[in-house]
């Protein structure tokens, strides 16, 4: 799970982020955070929608390699 001093420092730095949900591309969000709580994390798409993300998915920069789940992970 991300912690909140990673999450403050990309809200700060404004990073463009990749949240990897599972193992499809496809299903990766791209955005900003702009806030979170214990178990959520909002995230402000490009299109300017803002979406409620879980703090167990992988979130990571979007310059950096998309990180590679395994399927056992990404059906629990």
């Amino acid at each position: 799970m991300i912690t909140d001093e990673e999450l403050d420092r990309y809200r700060v730095d404004g990073t463009l982020l990749r949240v990897v949900r599972d193992a499809d591309r496809a299903n990766d969000v791209r955005g900003y955070v702009v806030a979170w709580d214990d178990h959520t994390v909002m995230i402000r798409k490009r299109t300017r929608r803002v979406v409620k993300l879980d703090r167990s998915y992988v979130y990571q920069p979007y310059t950096e390699t998309r990180a590679e789940l395994l399927a056992e992970e990404a059906e629990s």
